[in-house]
This record gives structure tokens, C-alpha cells and sequence, in this order.
């Protein structure tokens, strides 16, 4: 019951901060897991592993209805995202096929990495300014690789890869973060794929596990996050959601220290 009230908190403030701040819940999912699965008794050697594929399978769920929020609203740019979606969908099998390849202590320093770099884009407000259109065919190809290839290395949708693309592309904001999270659709079912395939054979998972996926906190975190992401999109309009980010920013700052140093 303790374990379970674990996932459902991480659920919950993923999807508060995903919904007040627009940033990506497996930030928050991915440390929470590391802690609460090492605590469980799961081998050091799959811990990052697990949170990274477990991550990954929550985001089906909350891109579902991520999704559909910004179709209605005629936001999702979908031939942007029939573009992306082969590389995306190529470059997510390949991380995850890298992942498993590289060690827990790799996987944590990338993590680390990644967090601090994003740490000082919400601290200092760095948006890319618009400098060309779209590219064709094989450079959307090329650009998904990168996003779904990075997302899968560290367990996120990749909204903060895929926002700045399409800015720097001269996509307006509000469509960039709406064809975006249609692009984490198959960035987490990709994922997700990957991680069970890699993961399938390996001999110390626990109970409820296919492949690098644990289904108990799969479900917890997703059914939490869809719950309570309306309620941070509704205090985004009675918050100072600037202040909020570089608090955010500097709580980012200090886990990816964490994880380096971990």
C-alpha cells in the first residue's frame, strides 16, 4: 500500500507540474522511480533501466488525452506530425536499443545531463528565435531520429525537444506545443516496444514486469497524472507561472546534480 501511495503521488505532481508549467512528467517520473524501485529491492544494474522504460509507458496514457485536448482546439499541426513520425518512431527503437547497452551509471549521468541543460532553458527563459521553415523530407526524418532517439535515452515524451524544433522553425507556439504532444504518441509507444523487447530476456526483473516495464507503477503514475493535470493547467491562470519555473529550474538544477554525482 506504501509503495502504491508512492506512484500515485509521483502521478499526481507530475501531472500538476506537466499541466501548471507545460514541462514533461517523466522529468519528475524517471528520479522518483530510480528511488522508489532501489528501495524495492530491484537490481542496481536495471533500476535506470526500469524507470526509463516504465516512464515511457506511463506517457501513453497521458498523451491520449493530451492529444485529444489539442485536436479540439484544432491545434495539432498533423501533417507536421505524419512527417516526424517515421524518424521519431526509427530513432526511439534505436534508444532504446542503445540504452540497454549502456550501464545504470551512464544512463544517470545522461539523465543528469539532460535535466541541467533543461534546468537552465526554463531558468533563463531561452526560446529559439525563428530562423527557417520546415526542412523537407529527410531532414524531418533526421530530426524525429534525434527527438525519439534523446527521448528514449531519458525516459520522456520530448516536448522539450520538439517545441524548440518547431519554434526555430517558425511553428507559433501554441501550434508547436500542441503538434508536440501528438509526437510524444509515438515517441512513448515506441519507447515502450523498445524497452519490452530489450528488456525480455533479462533474468532479474520483478513480478508484473514485461521486459524493462513495471505495470503496478505504470498504472499508478499514469491514472494520477491524468487525474491531476487539469488541476495544474487551472492554477497556471492563478499562479505566477514564471516564478514557478525557475523555482522549478533550480529544483531541476539540484536533481540533475544528483543524478551526476549518484
Amino acid at each position: 500500500m506504501e509503495t502504491l501511495l508512492l506512484y500515485l503521488t509521483t502521478g499526481a505532481v507530475a501531472g500538476i507540474l506537466a499541466g501548471l508549467l507545460g514541462v514533461g512528467g517523466g522529468l519528475i517520473i524517471v528520479p522518483a522511480l530510480v528511488l522508489i524501485f532501489a528501495a524495492q529491492g530491484v537490481p542496481e544494474a536495471i533500476v535506470m533501466h526500469m524507470a526509463l522504460g516504465t516512464s515511457l509507458a506511463t506517457i501513453v496514457m497521458t498523451s491520449v488525452s493530451s492529444v485529444r485536448a489539442h485536436h479540439k482546439r484544432g491545434a495539432v499541426l498533423w501533417q507536421v506530425v505524419w512527417r516526424l513520425t517515421p524518424g521519431i518512431v526509427a530513432g526511439t527503437l534505436m534508444g532504446a536499443m542503445l540504452a540497454d547497452m549502456l550501464s545504470g551509471g551512464a544512463l544517470k549521468r545522461i539523465f543528469g545531463i539532460f535535466a541541467l541543460l533543461i534546468a537552465v532553458q526554463l531558468g533563463l527563459g531561452a526560446k529559439p528565435a525563428p530562423h527557417r521553415k520546415l526542412p523537407g523530407g529527410t531532414g524531418m526524418a533526421l530530426a524525429g531520429g534525434v527527438i525519439g532517439g534523446v527521448s528514449a535515452i531519458v525516459g520522456i515524451g520530448g516536448g522539450s525537444l520538439t517545441v524548440p524544433f518547431l519554434t526555430w522553425c517558425r511553428v507559433g507556439v501554441h501550434n508547436a506545443v500542441a503538434t508536440s504532444s501528438a509526437c510524444g504518441l509515438p515517441i512513448a509507444l515506441a519507447g515502450s516496444l523498445g524497452f519490452i523487447i530489450t528488456g525480455w530476456n533479462e533474468t532479474t526483473l520483478p513480478a508484473f514486469s514485461s521486459g524493462y516495464i513495471y505495470w503496478p507503477a505504470m498504472a499508478g503514475i499514469a491514472t494520477a497524472s491524468a487525474l491531476f493535470a487539469p488541476l495544474g493547467a487551472r492554477l497556471a491562470h492563478a499562479l505566477p507561472a514564471d516564478t514557478l519555473k525557475k523555482f522549478f529550474a533550480l529544483f531541476l538544477a539540484l536533481l540533475g546534480a544528483r543524478m551526476l554525482v549518484g
